[in-house]
C-alpha cells in the first residue's frame, strides 16, 4: 500500500522532530543508532522521512532520547 502526499509529510515532519530532540540533546546520529542497537542507515531512513517506523521503533526511539513518546509528534 502506497503512501498518501499527506502521510509522507506527516512521515518526514517526524523524522524532522527525532533530529530536533536528537540535537537538543547533544547525540550524534551514530550513539543513537548504538542505543537502539539500530543499523545507522535505518535510523537515516527514520530522520529523513523515507521509512515509516513502528510503534515499538517510535517507544524505543523516545526511551534512548528520554523523552516521552508524545514529544515526538509535537511538531
Amino acid at each position: 500500500m502506497s503512501l498518501t502526499k499527506e502521510e509522507r509529510n506527516y512521515i518526514k515532519k517526524l523524522g524532522k522532530r527525532i533530529v530536533a530532540i536528537r540535537e537538543e540533546k547533544g547525540i550524534k546520529q551514530k550513539e543513537l543508532s548504538d542505543l537502539l542497537d539500530m543499523d545507522d542507515g535505518s535510523l537515516r531512513r527514520i530522520e529523513s522521512g523515507r521509512t515509516n517506523p513502528t510503534t515499538t521503533t517510535l517507544l524505543s526511539l523516545s526511551n534512548a532520547l528520554g523523552v516521552d513518546i508524545s514529544e515526538l509528534f509535537n511538531f
